[in-house]
């Protein structure tokens, strides 16, 4: 009885891996955290999934090194966007 709905949820996940999850995430969250109009809370933000796209292996990104390059970016980003708002 469940399961065509099961597979058919299946299916529309299996395009998808764990980088499209953490880009969907980030933007929610980083949406999240401009209302709040606090440079501290955005730059932990950053920084926090700078350093989750680091340490997220590459085969469960897809192969995506641009992933990575993004994750070494913010890393960056992050402290400078919290020293600039003290």
């Amino acid at each position: 009885m469940f399961a065509l709905p099961l597979q058919a949820i299946d299916n529309f996940l299996l395009q998808y891996n764990i980088g499209h999850v953490l880009v969907l995430v980030f933007v929610l969250g980083l949406l999240g955290t401009l209302p709040l109009r606090s440079k501290t809370i955005t730059g932990l933000h950053l920084g926090a999934f700078g350093l989750l796209f680091l340490i997220t292996p590459l085969s469960l990104l897809g192969g995506q090194v641009v992933l990575k390059l993004v994750g070494i970016g913010l890393v960056f980003l992050g402290p400078m966007v919290i020293v600039t708002g003290k």
